[in-house]
Parts: C-alpha cells; structure tokens; sequence
C-alpha cells in the first residue's frame, strides 16, 4: 500500500529560531510557529491556536535562522516525524515535528523583518536560457543563405 506524507503551514513564528551545529557541522534550526484554525473560537471568542514545532536542515536552517525572527509569518512545506524515546524516570515520551523540505516568505518583506533589500529575492535567480538571444551578423556561423522561398523544394 502506498502511503503519503507532506505538511504545508503557514503561520507566524513564536521565538526566534535556534541555530545549533551537529557534531559532525549539519546546521540544524528548531522553532514553532503558531497557526490559526479555521472557523474555531475559543470562549473569549479568539481564533483557537496550535503551536507547531519544525525542525529545519543544512540550507533550510541557515536560511531560516537569518531571515526571520519572532512574529514574522511564514510559509513552510515539509513532513511529519514522530519519535519517541524513555526519559530519566523510565517513562516513555513522543513527539511530533515538522521536518521542513521548503521554508518561504509569506507577506511584505515590512512583516519579515525588515526592508526589501535585505530579504532575498524570491526570483534572484535567471538561467542563461531564459534570458533574450542575442544576434550577431558579423560572425560567419556557416549559414547558407537562400535567396527565396521559389527555391524550396516544398
């Protein structure tokens, strides 16, 4: 049977994240952001919250710990992990987290911690091939030149 695990989240960060090194010189970033549930009120009639904690990687944890701080909304894609494990007193924990494949900016660079230009460009990035062709005519590239279309044979 095939199974299927993918997150997407958006919501605003509770703290700023956490940037740690594993021994071995992985970046690691730990943070919880907050996210509204939809149509659900609490009894002083607020939107009822989960707090949700994400774990990020390498790149993802670099990012996340440079750009966003403590109450900037964000956009985050990944899967769930649960663990599990016996602590000092023999009783047995879990925990479900976020493990982030994708960590996204969400709103105005104003609601992500700062001017425009100190955010990265969610487009920074142009392959070659996309860009216009240049034409040069004093090359001789080999071309036969025809003179008409009469002189085609279809």
């Amino acid at each position: 049977m095939a199974s299927f695990n993918k997150v997407i989240l958006m919501g605003n960060m509770t703290a700023d994240p956490e940037l740690r090194q594993t021994t071995s010189g992985i970046s690691v970033c730990s943070f919880s952001i907050a996210v509204n549930r939809r149509g659900s009120k609490n009894e002083q009639n607020q939107p009822s919250v989960d707090f949700i904690n994400i774990v990020a990687w390498r790149q993802q944890a670099e990012f996340v710990s440079r750009y966003f701080k403590k109450g900037n909304p964000i956009l985050v894609c990944g899967q769930i992990q649960t663990r599990t494990w016996t602590d000092n007193q023999g009783q047995k924990r879990y925990a479900t987290d976020v493990v982030a494949d994708e960590v996204s900016f969400t709103g105005p660079a104003s609601q992500n911690g700062g001017a425009e230009d100190e955010r990265p460009s969610q487009q920074s990035y142009t392959p070659a091939a996309y860009s216009a062709p240049s034409y040069n005519n004093t090359q001789n590239n080999n071309f036969e030149e025809i003179p008409g279309d009469e002189s085609l044979p279809f």
